[in-house]
């Protein structure tokens, strides 16, 4: 069986048209990893904020999202 030979800056032009093919079919695909990216972002740093804060009680945290606060 014969084995093709492939430069390293050869292949690397060919993983980078493909990835930018790819990118532009599939937009919403990139936008919606990167969105989730910056979710759970956010989320890991609400978390640690939340280690370092007051507790307070689900009787407050209701009534402020029910807007009774």
């Amino acid at each position: 069986m014969e084995q093709a030979v492939i430069d390293e800056s050869r292949l690397k032009e060919i993983l980078k048209k493909a990835l930018i093919e790819v990118f532009e079919e599939r937009k919403n695909l990139f936008y919606e990893l990167i969105a989730e990216v910056l979710e759970d972002i956010a989320l890991i740093r609400a978390i640690k904020e939340g280690e370092t804060t007051e507790s307070v009680s689900r009787t407050e945290v209701f009534s402020i999202l029910e807007g009774k606060a």
